[in-house]
């Protein structure tokens, strides 16, 4: 295979089934590189002493793949050696330890891909519109990222 055929892909999806790790760590795959690097963020069963249910996730999906986009575009600039970006969002009801989102990114090199996927969470949580709500024993509690710019414009 040459490797134009084998051009950078990103691969964004929102989706109210099950996430699949062997799903998005296949996706980003390439004979040219020597690293894939994963993010999962799973649904933990407390939160500050509560006990969790589960989580339920919201999105302005239009708006969200949009700016999982323009993620991809800044990782692409950032390190230029990425090869494919896979990001996967779970919406709906999440139970305890299932996966919410994962993140995978191939380079030919660990740096490059380990950094990418930290920056592409950390950029997810602060800039795409995904909101989350905690479901505890007795009471819930939509959550706000401590990163996101317009919930910290606010205050």
């Amino acid at each position: 295979m040459e490797e134009s055929e084998d051009v950078p892909k990103d691969f964004i999806k929102l989706k109210f089934e099950k996430l699949s790790v062997d799903e998005v760590s296949e996706l980003v795959v390439s004979p040219y590189c020597g690293a894939v690097s994963l993010f999962i963020g799973t649904t933990r069963n407390n939160f500050e002493g509560k006990k969790v249910i589960r989580l339920e996730y919201e999105a302005y999906t239009s708006m969200a793949e949009t700016e999982i986009k323009k993620i991809c575009r800044d990782v692409r600039q950032k390190w230029p050696s990425v090869k494919h970006i896979a990001v996967h969002h779970r919406l709906g009801v999440v139970p305890i330890t299932e996966a919410s989102v994962i993140i995978a990114v191939s380079s030919p090199h660990r740096a490059e891909s380990l950094e990418a996927v930290m920056y592409c969470i950390n950029t997810l949580k602060a800039s795409v519109p995904i909101w989350k709500k905690e479901i505890y024993e007795d009471e819930y509690s939509w959550k706000e990222n401590k990163e996101c710019f317009w919930a910290n414009s606010e205050k």
